[in-house]
């Protein structure tokens, strides 16, 4: 049942996996992070990202995938306008195709801050159907990221912490240095 409603609702999937991550992470700042996070979306997806997330000074322009955790996925194509974000990064969910439990969290990107990674190296992608004369023609503003160029995120605290950086807020509101 579920893979023939993963095949008529993808869009909805792909928008509830949207807002089950950002309900996730407005939780955690609401309860770690004295409430901080920002959250807004484009109008139209010209530089490759579905949401643009600020907190604690960071801003990161966000390109949103998922998989089912037993998907085996093992490449994205990630838009090159990524690179032109100050911070632009990949936020690869995995989710149990029964609960739609989030996690893990599989994170291409830099340090908060910081650019995307050169995609200069990687493939450029291809559409996935053919033309009439069967040429399948590249997509000049995506590259090929392999699973293995993605870092693993356990769960929601470790994503914020890689998105925002590791200072969080205490129960009066004075900052934490979560190392100590």
């Amino acid at each position: 049942m579920f893979s023939k409603l993963d095949i008529h609702q993808s869009v909805y999937r792909e928008r509830l996996l949207e807002h089950l991550l950002i309900g996730d992470l407005l939780r955690h700042s609401w309860l770690h992070a004295g409430a901080t996070l920002e959250v807004s979306q484009p109008s139209i997806d010209r530089s490759g990202h579905d949401v643009v997330l600020e907190a604690n000074g960071i801003t990161r322009h966000v390109q949103l995938k998922s998989s089912s955790r037993c998907g085996a996925t093992a490449v994205q194509k990630v838009h090159v306008g990524l690179s032109a974000k100050p911070s632009g990064c990949v936020i690869w969910t995995r989710f149990d195709r029964q609960t739609m439990a989030l996690g893990p969290f599989l994170f291409f990107g830099g340090e908060p801050g910081t650019p995307l990674p050169s995609l200069a190296d990687f493939r450029i992608a291809k559409h996935t159907k053919a033309n009439a004369v069967g040429v399948k023609k590249e997509r000049p503003n995506l590259r090929v990221v392999s699973l293995s160029r993605f870092r693993e995120v356990a769960d929601i605290p470790a994503l914020y912490a890689a998105l925002f950086g590791h200072g969080f807020y205490g129960e009066c509101g004075s900052t934490i240095d979560s190392e100590g």
